[in-house]
């Protein structure tokens, strides 16, 4: 689907795809166009938040950069959802492991985001509501992990607003209420896919682990970071 123009996407008639998957760093997106996906074009420039088109095995998708924060992707997903009608958002990234059973380069798939972000407040629901990703896709993302031999886990994470923490026992309270990992974006793209009627997940490869201080080696980050790509792309069999 083609669109004139957003204040931060400018496609200038180049197609995007229902499905795209959402790397936060552009350059990861560029990547991605550039080693997965055949018949390539760019459809973003915009404050070098890069997002290209093209196919994968045949069937015809989008990456996009998406920043860094619950404000920058609910940005770019609000945008492609509403103005360039993207159906299917996959969110990929890094994670920080936040139990001991998660080792490094094994997939998180989000079933569900809890924040200690504000973006929910919006939404003015009345009560406490839990933003969950879509069943289906990581019903088939988790299946194909699983057929690979490929360690996946499934469950809740954190966005937080916080990279940086005043407070030295944040993770570990997460982590007592069974937390798997923590992250930046989740409740936002997965607040705003609700909102939408559309679908969204969110998978991290675990680049480090906050209980036992594991972190990966830039060649481990290649190797995990390419097989969850793979996987993520799979959405197209959808």
């Amino acid at each position: 689907m083609s669109a004139t123009s957003t204040p931060h996407i400018n496609p200038q008639g180049a197609p995007i795809a229902e499905r795209i998957l959402l790397p936060g760093d552009p350059l990861r997106a560029k990547f991605i166009a550039d080693t997965f996906l055949e018949d390539v074009v760019q459809f973003n420039s915009v404050r070098n938040m890069l997002g290209y088109t093209g196919t994968y095995q045949g069937r015809e998708l989008s990456v996009m950069g998406t920043g860094m924060g619950i404000p920058s992707i609910a940005l770019y997903s609000w945008e492609l959802i509403h103005v360039f009608g993207c159906t299917r958002l996959v969110r990929i990234g890094s994670c920080g492991g936040l139990s001991e059973d998660l080792a490094l380069n094994d997939l998180v798939l989000a079933q569900a985001a809890s924040t200690d972000s504000t973006y929910l407040a919006q939404f003015d629901l009345p009560g406490t509501w839990a933003p969950t990703g879509s069943f289906r896709l990581l019903n088939h993302v988790h299946r194909a992990a699983e057929d690979r031999g490929i360690p996946v886990h499934a469950g809740n994470v954190v966005s937080s607003d916080t990279f940086y923490h005043a407070q030295d026992d944040t993770t570990t309270r997460w982590a007592r209420m069974g937390v798997l990992a923590v992250e930046m974006e989740t409740a936002g793209l997965y607040a705003n896919a609700a909102a939408a009627g559309v679908e969204a997940l969110a998978m991290f490869t675990v680049s480090d682990n906050l209980v036992t201080h594991e972190k990966m080696t830039p060649e481990q980050r290649q190797t995990g970071f390419a097989q969850m790509i793979e996987l993520a792309a799979t959405v197209t069999e959808l």
